[in-house]
């Protein structure tokens, strides 16, 4: 599909298989997730610009590349974002970090807001906006608006797991933002869900599930 990009690695596919299990423990879960954001982490930043500098090793002074420009922010929508920050953090601990907190109605599946908080400067970086489940792709449209509306232009999407309803709806609203997952799954069940999926990620991520 235009604009998104199936992250194949097979040690991405290999977790993903163990986070499918629902054998898998809350804290299996967690750690898994928190592994399998710092390899798509590596993915999402495989383009960014560079620029040389010139240092001295032990041994001589040379010109080498570095990260141009200002630093990201990774932005997770709350909860199950969360679950991603670590990993990524821990391959670009320099970044920043936004937090949008959104809930789906369970009646209307649509996004509903409850806290946004992002570094003032945010319009001037490039922004990675976090969901491990693009289902409905409602909270993950509504994120990206707010974004917007804030200033930001350069925007990536990560996700865990896409369904094609949910690929469909947020390019339809954001045809231009690209979206980084780890699989591409059949379809959305009545209750918006992911099948085959992993259920509800913030559930199993906290063990409320």
């Amino acid at each position: 599909m235009r604009q998104v990009h199936v992250v194949r690695h097979p040690l991405v596919q290999h977790k993903l298989s163990l986070m499918r299990s629902a054998e898998r423990s809350t804290q299996g879960f967690r750690r898994l997730l928190n592994e399998i954001g710092m390899l798509l982490a590596y993915e999402v930043t495989r383009d960014l610009p560079l620029e040389e500098v010139e240092i001295e090793t032990p041994l001589a002074r040379m010109k080498t590349p570095i990260l141009s420009g200002k630093k990201l922010v990774f932005a997770p929508i709350l909860r199950a974002g969360m679950g991603f920050v670590d990993g990524m953090l821990d391959l670009v601990p320099s970044a920043r970090i936004a937090h949008i907190g959104l809930y789906r109605d369970p009646k209307t599946l649509q996004a509903v807001e409850y806290y946004f908080k992002a570094p003032p400067d945010v319009a001037e970086r490039l922004v990675v906006v976090l969901d491990p489940m693009l289902a409905t792709a409602n909270s993950a449209v509504a994120a990206i608006d707010r974004l917007k509306e804030r200033g930001c232009q350069e925007l990536r999407l990560v996700c865990l797991l896409a369904a094609p309803e949910g690929i469909e709806r947020f390019h339809g609203a954001h045809p231009e933002v690209p979206i980084w997952t780890a699989a591409i799954d059949s379809h959305l069940d009545s209750h918006g869900y992911i099948v085959p999926g992993l259920g509800d990620a913030g559930d199993r991520m906290f063990g409320t599930r």
